[in-house]
């Protein structure tokens, strides 16, 4: 768990969008996530990254859920060919985060962020003030 956001990095390409609250917009999120990442000849994973999106944005719709307010994700690519995914909710916790075990085919609830751990190079959590919290995972590039 981190309660402020790491040292940022420059982006060379960035991207965000409000989705309402809803299973609905893990789908979207989904598509839109390829086509931009397609758009931008992005040098990783375009699967695992989808996956992540879909996982967060999932995550944040279901947990997240506050009347009247909106889940945000951002996608950023950064100098070193690296891909940041954020997504945030209106809730300033995150109960659990740190507790997060192994991904278990037996387990069909609470495998979303076991699963983004295991493709990510990064996953944390920060608060993102007056709006509640961010949750970023880091993806490389595969020719980096």
């Amino acid at each position: 768990m981190s309660n402020t956001e790491a040292t940022p990095t420059l982006p060379t390409h960035h991207w965000s969008m409000d989705y309402p609250m809803t299973p609905a917009s893990a789908r979207l999120a989904r598509l839109q996530t390829r086509r931009r990442l397609t758009a931008w000849q992005w040098g990783g994973d375009i699967d695992d990254a989808v996956l992540v999106v879909s996982e967060l944005t999932a995550n944040a719709a279901r947990h997240g859920r506050a009347a009247g307010r909106h889940l945000w994700l951002r996608l950023a690519l950064v100098e070193d060919g690296q891909l940041i995914v954020d997504v945030s909710d209106p809730i300033a916790a995150f109960p659990g985060f740190g507790q997060v075990g192994p991904v278990s085919d037996a387990d069909e609830c609470g495998r979303g962020l076991a699963v983004v751990r295991e493709v990510a190079l990064e996953l944390e959590w920060f608060l993102r003030p007056d709006k509640g919290k961010v949750v970023r995972a880091r993806l490389a590039a595969l020719d980096g």
